[in-house]
């Protein structure tokens, strides 16, 4: 991609985020993801109804009253974008590739995450990491990284999903929210996603297009993985070809959501050509209800 069409892609994705970001931030992102723990703020006089708890004794005895300590939220964040740029995400029916989609839902992501002052990072990966951008504050930073996601050509086709995430495991100290997004194309996942969820808070976001649901009926046609490069030729006409490819992709997606639901993983699924921005404001307040509840 040229650099000046470049540009013009990041500036387009910052200001159409703008509305987006300023809905989740005045309902859902501030409060669905939590901070790292409480920090001492100050002490204050006791006052009725006060947790006993959190009397200050040393004080209490120096200043002859009752004091308590006052704790706060540790706001900061580090939220991390574990994108997958495998070639199967270079397949679009509409209007845009998935990977089109990919980089716009990330850029939402890392601009909501910095106007709420958390730190963001990026992990590409196709079946091996390909990139890693260490997670860093401000707008500066995050051009960068949407840059990154926009521009970046992956030395390989395939996907691993265990890829990414056990690099995530071994990489990151501190609990991070990280955004898992993919097709979800992949097998012999479960276990690396099963370890990483214990230590951080992961949301799956998966991408996926209307023409991996259902074939139309168009004839002949020539499918060619883009992975592998395996090619087959396959009467689309037939219903009962067509039949067996819903069916399994069915399949995949309920076992998917089975295996999201067991690791108790709140997840969005995006299809391309509709209002992604709509479903992750959807996601975002349903969480925030969930967790209210």
């Amino acid at each position: 991609m040229l650099q000046k069409d470049l540009i013009k892609r990041i500036r387009r994705l910052e200001i159409t985020t703008k509305k987006v970001v300023s809905a989740l931030l005045a309902g859902a992102y501030h409060s669905v993801f939590k901070g790292r723990g409480m920090a001492f703020s100050e002490v204050r006089q006791y006052h009725p109804g006060d947790e006993v708890r959190t009397i200050d004794w040393n004080v209490t005895a120096r200043m002859n009253d009752a004091y308590v300590k006052v704790f706060t939220e540790e706001r900061e964040l580090t939220v991390m974008l574990l994108v997958d740029v495998s070639a199967s995400e270079e397949f679009g029916s509409k209007v845009q590739p998935k990977s089109e989609l990919a980089a716009e839902v990330a850029a939402q992501i890392a601009f909501s995450a910095i106007a709420n002052n958390d730190r963001v990072g990026l992990i590409l990966f196709s079946d091996q990491v390909e990139k890693v951008v260490p997670p860093r504050k401000g707008k500066k930073h995050v051009l960068r990284v949407v840059s990154d996601i926009l521009s970046f050509k992956p030395r390989h086709k395939g996907t691993n999903l265990a890829a990414g995430l056990t690099f995530l495991s071994h990489a990151a100290r501190r609990k991070t929210v990280t955004f898992l997004i993919s097709d979800f194309l992949a097998d012999k996942y479960e276990q690396p996603l099963r370890i990483v969820a214990r230590k951080h808070d992961v949301v799956p976001v998966v991408i996926r297009d209307p023409l991996e649901d259902q074939f139309p009926a168009l004839g002949l046609a020539e499918l060619e993985d883009p992975e592998t490069g395996e090619r087959w030729l396959i009467d689309t006409s037939d219903p009962r070809i067509r039949g067996r490819f819903a069916a399994e992709m069915k399949k995949r997606r309920e076992d998917r959501t089975k295996l999201f639901q067991r690791l108790q993983l709140d997840h969005v699924e995006l299809r391309a050509g509709e209002d992604h921005s709509l479903a992750l404001q959807r996601f975002f307040r349903a969480r925030a209800r969930r967790m209210a509840a």
